[in-house]
């Protein structure tokens, strides 16, 4: 079996592993990952992440030209945007997750960190996560409001639409965005409530410790 076989198989088993436990539902979501040879395999336009066929992932090749495969999804620009501007991006996924488009719509929420402190794993996958505005959906836009970010954010979640995640491969990117999630479902269970969050002073000994994409 050949990398690249094998890179086909585990987009569409961890894509299908999303969708089962519904973290995406019907046609919502996209994932992407880089080849070995640096070019991109895709994510379908109008598929589901429950029934993706590894055969028929768009194919890119190092210039970005398609080269196999069926149309990309429509929310390429998005894609492109923490390929070109994070250096180690291996892989980016996107879901349209419930707990986190909830969060997404709560009154003060800091845009510049989306997450409450609620527990050192988020901090830890994914750093600051940046709430972008609402867009259309695959509006390029979204990829120019991405670039705008420099690099310096490995997440964003757009409002009321659901979050974006780079990962230095398919299996990390994945991983960080069910964090991102776990973390807006757990927001969303304590709002009202009195809750003991993290103390500044942790936040800070987690991302010495972890070396933590933070003050970006």
């Amino acid at each position: 079996m050949t990398d690249e076989t094998k890179l086909r198989e585990q987009m569409c088993l961890l894509a299908k592993s999303l969708f089962d436990r519904g973290l995406t539902g019907g046609s919502t979501g996209n994932i992407s990952a880089r080849t070995a040879e640096g070019g991109l395999l895709v994510s379908p336009t109008g598929t589901s992440f429950g029934r993706l066929d590894p055969a028929r992932l768009s194919h890119f090749d190092v210039s970005g030209t398609l080269i196999g495969g069926d149309a990309p999804t429509k929310e390429m620009p998005l894609h492109a945007a923490f390929y070109d501007t994070r250096k180690g991006a291996g892989a980016v996924v996107h879901l349209h997750s419930c707990h986190s488009v909830a969060w997404s719509m709560m009154p003060g929420v800091d845009p510049d960190n989306f997450l409450p402190p609620m527990t050192p794993y988020a901090i830890m996958k994914l750093g600051k996560v940046k709430l972008l505005p609402f867009f259309l959906p695959g509006d390029p836009a979204m990829g120019a409001a991405v670039r705008g970010l420099a690099g310096k954010r490995s997440a964003v979640m757009l409002a009321n639409h659901g979050p974006v995640v780079a990962g230095k491969d398919v299996e990390a990117a994945c991983n960080a965005i069910e964090e991102l999630e776990d973390t807006a479902r757990l927001a969303m269970l304590m709002r009202g409530f009195d809750a003991n969050m993290l103390s500044a002073a942790q936040v800070s000994d987690l991302v010495t410790q972890f070396d933590v994409e933070w003050d970006a």
